[in-house]
């Protein structure tokens, strides 16, 4: 029996999947920027055009998601995305809590 692929949601589900990343590298951006601009690394000169690029890649992202219908695929790989790295983040910060759930599993 043929496996029957809806190839428009699945272009829709990749992209979704690529802009989230995006978005992620930009948040990334973001703070490395922050971070530059407080510690005094940048000339004014610097500090605005980046802040006019990270500005100009905000509008672009935007501009796709809308054009192409993926907000809501985005929002969900983030959302999901998120979830994972809290999850993460809280084994590294209560290993204790990590140790016990792993037992309870037998793991």
């Amino acid at each position: 029996m043929p496996i029957d692929i809806d190839t428009d949601n699945l272009k829709h589900g990749v992209l979704g999947l690529v802009i989230a990343l995006v978005e992620i590298i930009k948040d990334a951006l973001n703070l490395q920027a922050i971070k530059r601009m407080e510690g005094g690394t940048l000339s004014e000169e610097e500090v605005e055009r980046l802040g006019e690029a990270l500005q100009d890649l905000d509008i672009a992202i935007e501009e796709i998601k809308k054009e192409q219908g993926v907000t809501e695929s985005v929002k969900s790989v983030r959302d999901g995305l998120d979830s994972i790295v809290d999850e993460v983040l809280d084994k590294m910060i209560n290993p204790e809590r990590w140790r016990k759930e792993a037992e309870e599993k037998g793991i």
